[in-house]
């Protein structure tokens, strides 16, 4: 199984989609789990979460799964449905 973490932002839509895409996958059982990370609480700036993810934030959410980014909520979006992972 997957574990999937966010880096978001709080109030963000995009986030909030990828947000309920993780408990949806997560009540499917299709992930193991998943974390949200809020880059505002942790003080955590884009340029910063880029070296951690190792490549570059134009965007947030950003999405990793076991340890290796997807991208933002429409890539998460789209690896969810290239992997059925919701019936």
């Amino acid at each position: 199984f997957m574990f999937v973490v966010i880096y978001g932002r709080p109030g963000c839509s995009f986030w909030i989609h990828a947000h309920k895409l993780a408990e949806r996958l997560e009540s499917a059982k299709g992930i193991e789990g998943y974390r949200y990370v809020d880059m505002w609480a942790e003080n955590i700036s884009k340029e910063e979460l880029a070296k951690t993810i190792g490549q570059p934030v134009h965007t947030v959410p950003q999405v990793l799964i076991d340890q290796t980014p997807i991208g933002g909520f429409t890539e998460f979006d789209r690896y969810v449905r290239d992997h059925a992972l919701l019936a």
